[in-house]
């Protein structure tokens, strides 16, 4: 069988002193669906009529990684990477066609030079283990990735990457410096050896298209000993709407970089029985003291009334804990938990805006809110160095021009078919409703907040590719393309996003 050539295969090429016997789980091991599982971050897909991969490699050694790159394309097996498993349509390990899923979790090592002020970083790592072993090196430095702790670095960083520190450092990707990847080959290349194509295209445009990422090495950050947060809730009956309308002229390009506020905006239940309001959160992370961080809201944001009562200072790795919704006085040690607290199905959407969005306008979407009631929304404010980095520096092009970028969100907890289909279509009707407030030609999106909805290639041509291509990346679509085609002409890491060969 396929199933056993392939892994006949893999003893053959791994010559490594760390058996790939030991990383190797087929459906008939014991230990297959727990190491399946203990990955998939959307219950969705962890159905029992979800396809399943013909055998996992957890690989422990480089070699792992080249002899399964090289045996799936001997046996014609599509591969799936797995760093942390947060792809939120399922797409590091769930196929329709014969797979294999390489998992990176056993590859996690993260190596501090503090002369250098760099760190190389594995793919299995999350982005929690790589704020940790900042931390416990040094109290002025950190790095520009996202808030949630378990999301794995290698599929993290190469859609983007972006955290609350962007406006101030920019994204992940604009603080990576080196990688080490697998090609198709099975080469293990550097940036020196991939060259300067390749070396561009993994930063923002989905190195799954292109290679296996085995580590990168990031260039730190200095932050301050200390940071403040604060997080203070409206409702509309709280006048919501005018600081929401206020926030869409300053959170861009009126207020200082160090500064970053986000919205996190739900449906909830009203003050008298049966009504419901709208309720938003403004949560906030500054590079600095509260007394600086009161001073500039009142410059800037007065209207939001800010006090030091509301203001948290405390070390930047405390932060990211409190930003992760985490009780003041959690230990940092909670950095390291890879499984996160709670695991729910869900559906993510995204879209950028340009223009603020009308008082009118809002008044239309609270009101569609409280109507559809379980979608919910974070608006996560661009401007300062975003808007510096020409948008053809790596292949993320949401650059200059963008106020905020939108993330829509459904969550549930019951199982079947009919239950998701429902919340899939409150998603998309909500986001159909968005349409007049956001970009145009193309309604952009954001890769590492994966949507199916908007194009997936079924017969990996380059027009199908195109039409989610430049949604992500924009002209800078057709540069992946060339390099694609360049590194991979075969197609050989394929999947319902992937960057397509070209057609000449």
């Amino acid at each position: 069988s396929v199933e056993e050539n392939f892994l006949q295969c893999l003893s053959m090429q791994s010559q490594s002193s760390v058996a790939i016997s030991e990383a190797i789980y087929t459906s008939s091991n014991a230990s297959f669906s727990s190491v399946l599982q203990s990955y998939v971050r959307n219950l969705r897909f962890a159905t029992p009529t979800t396809l399943k991969p013909l055998v996992i490699v957890a690989a422990k050694h480089e070699s792992h990684v080249q002899a399964t790159v090289i045996c799936s394309k001997k046996f014609g097996l599509q591969i799936r990477i797995r760093s942390g498993g947060h792809d939120y349509d399922g797409l590091s390990y769930v196929s329709n066609v014969p797979f294999v899923i390489l998992d990176m979790f056993n590859l996690r090592s993260i190596n501090i030079s503090l002369t250098d002020e760099t760190a190389w970083v594995q793919a299995g790592a999350t982005v929690g283990e790589v704020y940790y072993k900042i931390a416990e090196a040094s109290k002025i430095h950190g790095f520009p990735a996202g808030v949630c702790p378990t999301l794995g670095v290698g599929g993290h960083f190469s859609g983007g990457g972006y955290g609350n520190m962007m406006r101030k450092f920019g994204l992940s990707v604009d603080n990576i410096v080196d990688a080490q990847i697998v090609d198709v080959q099975g080469r293990i290349l550097d940036r020196k050896s991939m060259g300067e194509d390749l070396f561009w295209a993994i930063r923002g445009g989905g190195a799954a298209s292109f290679c296996v990422i085995l580590s990168w090495k990031i260039k730190l950050v200095q932050v301050p000993e200390t940071v403040t947060v604060f997080r203070v809730v409206k409702t509309l009956e709280q006048g919501a709407t005018d600081l929401v309308a206020k926030w869409q002229q300053v959170a861009a390009d009126k207020l200082d970089q160090d500064l970053f506020i986000r919205l996190i905006i739900n449906a909830v239940n009203g003050s008298k029985d049966g009504e419901k309001t709208v309720k938003v959160s403004f949560v906030a992370m500054f590079l600095g003291q509260t007394e600086k961080l009161l001073s500039l809201m009142k410059q800037s944001f007065p209207e939001l009334g800010i006090q030091k009562k509301d203001c948290f200072e405390m070390r930047w790795v405390e932060s990211a804990l409190f930003w992760f919704s985490q009780p003041t006085g959690t230990p940092v040690e909670v950095l390291l938990n890879r499984i996160p607290k709670s695991q729910v199905s869900l559906k993510r959407k995204s879209d950028y805006v340009q223009e603020p969005i009308p008082k009118t306008g809002l008044e239309s979407i609270w009101k569609l809110m409280i109507e559809l009631g379980e979608v919910g929304m974070q608006w996560n404010p661009y401007g300062g160095i975003m808007s510096e980095i020409p948008a053809t520096e790596t292949p993320f092009p949401h650059r200059a021009g963008n106020i905020f970028k939108i993330q829509y969100s459904a969550n549930w907890n019951q199982p079947g078919i009919e239950v998701t289909n429902r919340y899939l279509n409150l998603t998309r009707t909500f986001y159909e409703a968005m349409t007049p407030y956001v970009s145009k030609n193309p309604r952009e999106a954001f890769l590492n907040y994966r949507d199916i909805d908007i194009g997936s290639n079924t017969n990996g041509t380059y027009e199908e590719g195109k039409i989610y291509g430049i949604k992500y990346f924009k002209n800078n679509f057709d540069r992946l393309v060339r390099v694609k085609t360049s590194v991979d002409p075969d197609n050989f890491f394929t999947y319902e996003q992937s960057i397509p060969i070209s057609p000449s």
